[in-house]
């Protein structure tokens, strides 16, 4: 008897890990796909986790197709989250209204990583994170229109598949998709191509704060400008000027640099690297304003100071 319960066991054992092995084979792109619909990477832990746990508790030899169902799950957990998150309203953006809660971006060069030089875990991170002007954009969606535009136009998941998840019909959830396509078409600026130039706005703006010129700031942001960093984000013009002002008394810290490949700010304290101003010129005006402040994600930055 004893003889036969340790086998049971051992077959269960068996059964768990190799469960967790194939889990680990779709950790990626379910991790994707929560970065994505979520925009914190976090938040997405959190989402896979749960995943993980459904299918611990799910009949697996009953599953015929463990990456859409695992992807499924994934959409609704974070179906869920967004959900809740609107009905919380937990972050208030000054004045205005909600906060969108973002991650800090995974930053690469203009071009896009090397996979060659790139290890694994960060080429994931690198080739599947979204810029912070689309994930901004992607906020402004109701939680159904940006589960089915990320599922079904970043991950290539049918109609069909997504639409018991949102609780549509297929040409619901087609609908879905394409009210959010056509938002996000024309709410992601293109960055200019003129470095030059683009390091002037950069400049121009660093003077105004020093000054404490908040006219001058004004005059350099685009009208819908956003900035994201600290634990808020700020959008507008006026309310981003106004943020930036209050850090006027840091501003002497502060360099000009190229940060992987953009304009960007760096402030560095007893010689050490504290915070990172990347900007995103469109149209002839800085739109993003990027603050990076963890040390992690500072320390694998490629920072150029521009003397």
């Amino acid at each position: 008897m004893r003889e036969s319960r340790s086998t049971e066991d051992a077959s269960r054992e068996s059964d768990s890990e190799f469960l967790a092995a194939r889990f680990e084979s779709h950790r990626g792109r379910l991790r994707s796909v929560a970065h994505r619909m979520l925009g914190s990477l976090a938040e997405a832990d959190d989402a896979v986790q749960e995943a993980w746990i459904r299918l611990s508790r799910a009949d697996a030899a009953r599953i015929e197709d463990l990456g859409a169902w695992l992807t499924t799950v994934v959409g609704r957990v974070c179906l869920d989250m967004l959900r809740s998150r609107r009905t919380r309203r937990e972050e208030p953006l000054d004045d205005a209204g909600p906060s969108p809660r973002l991650s800090q971006p995974v930053l690469g060069p203009a071009g896009g990583p090397d996979p060659e030089q790139t290890d694994p875990e960060q080429q994931a991170l690198l080739a599947d994170s979204v810029g912070l002007a689309l994930l901004v954009v992607l906020e402004t969606l109701t939680p159904a229109e940006r589960l089915a535009f990320v599922l079904h136009d970043l991950f290539a998941v049918p109609f069909e598949e997504i639409a018991p998840i949102v609780g549509r019909t297929t040409a619901a959830s087609r609908q879905l998709a394409s009210r959010a396509r056509r938002r996000v078409r024309g709410g992601v600026p293109a960055a200019d191509a003129d470095l030059a130039r683009q390091r002037e706005l950069v400049d121009a703006f660093l003077a105004a704060v020093r000054e404490g010129d908040f006219e001058a700031l004004v005059a350099v942001l685009d009208p819908d400008v956003v900035s994201r960093g600290a634990g808020r984000v700020r959008v507008g013009a006026k309310a981003v000027a106004s943020g930036a002002s209050t850090y006027s008394h840091l501003a002497h810290l502060a360099r000009p640099a190229l940060v992987d490949g953009a304009p960007g700010l760096v402030v560095v304290a007893e010689g050490r690297l504290t915070g990172v101003l990347v900007f995103t010129v469109a149209r002839g005006r800085i739109a993003v304003i990027d603050v990076l402040d963890d040390p992690e994600r500072l320390a694998a930055l490629d920072v150029d100071l521009v003397l």
